[in-house]
């Protein structure tokens, strides 16, 4: 039987701690402020893309579709979909290393039906307890969970992912996949179509909506190419000590001025990609920091302090000048 799941923020830091934590490597999310080419083209290659909206329960009229190969999950309990939807990118992406428990896991959900899926999902004690590790510390906690009521404000996760040739959108609340068409040259162009399009439809009664995408590692990719550089910076300046005038580079003839320029440009592409494996190092432990506070339960803290503002009579002091500075606030406010 399956055990509570807690409601997690959408949030590039938490999805990528909450990857790692489940043995994936290689792999960090980044949000998306806009859906314009140079948003994406920062972040390619994007394994997949999760949007955040507010769910509404309209029936959905388009087909869902079969597909052999492609990990599909419905989502049979609540506040799993965030990880669903990061799990839904992950099983569908052979290029990512997404380590030991998630290989056996999908080898052994593999054959299910998606509602089995789903269920093994949130039986996995390995995937639930390292979701619920994001989980907000509450000073009270109910154990039964409320089903939401017609005003509640509920939302939802979603995936876009590139599969076999096609782009589909896989939403743990609908029986299948949908087939959204040919990926092409650049799969994004039809996510990104089927996203503008959701986002106009709420335009006018919603504005709150999240994209995030799921890359590659940007340090392991800077990383990668500043040795590139490194290499190549070694062998041009090997040619440069030789002294000849007129040289053979890369089987095309370059005289020392070429050499010299194309030495300085690497220069200047080798101190861009170090100033960016810095900003990604400044932006993980930033990412981590925030984690630990989200973790942390300050509530002990904040009782002890009231406790001993009590003991010294400085308690009801504090609440009386605050009681007199919100009617104050109130009563400017009302003129």
């Amino acid at each position: 039987m399956s055990g509570g799941w807690c409601t997690i923020e959408s949030d590039p830091g938490v999805f990528t701690e909450l990857i790692e934590e489940i043995g994936v490597k290689g792999v960090q999310v980044e949000e998306l402020y806009t859906l314009d080419d140079d948003s994406f083209n920062q972040l390619k290659p994007v394994h997949g893309l999760i949007f955040l909206f507010k769910w509404k329960g309209e029936k959905d009229k388009r087909p869902t579709t079969e597909h052999p190969g492609l990990f599909f999950a419905n989502q049979v309990i609540n506040n799993a979909c965030a990880t669903q939807a990061i799990l839904s990118i992950l099983l569908n992406c052979p290029q990512v290393d997404v380590g030991v428990e998630l290989n056996n896991f999908k080898s052994f959900t593999m054959d299910f039906p998606p509602d089995l899926r789903g269920l093994a999902i949130s039986n996995s004690d390995i995937i639930r307890t390292v979701h619920n590790k994001f989980a907000r510390p509450e000073p009270i906690v109910f154990q039964k969970q409320k089903k939401a009521k017609e005003d509640d404000e509920v939302y939802h996760f979603i995936s876009y992912i590139p599969f076999d040739g096609r782009v589909w959108e896989l939403d743990g609340l609908k029986s299948g996949p949908i087939d959204l068409g040919e990926a092409k040259d650049n799969w994004l162009e039809t996510a990104r179509t089927h996203i503008q399009s959701r986002i106009e439809k709420y335009a006018q009664s919603e504005i709150r909506f999240n994209l995030l995408a799921v890359i590659g590692n940007r340090k392991q990719k800077y990383t990668a190419e500043l040795e590139a550089h490194q290499k190549s910076l070694a062998h041009l300046e090997g040619f440069l000590s030789a002294g000849s005038d007129a040289m053979q580079v890369d089987g095309a003839p370059a005289s020392q001025e070429e050499i010299k320029s194309r030495i300085n440009n690497l220069k200047t592409q080798m101190y861009e990609l170090n100033n960016k494996i810095s900003s990604e190092d400044e932006k993980f432990k930033a990412w981590k920091a925030e984690n630990i506070r989200r973790k942390h339960n300050y509530l002990p803290f904040l009782v002890n302090m009231l406790k001993v503002l009590a003991e010294k009579g400085e308690l009801t002091p504090l609440v009386e000048n605050a009681k007199k500075q919100q009617s104050s606030r109130s009563s400017s406010s009302s003129e």
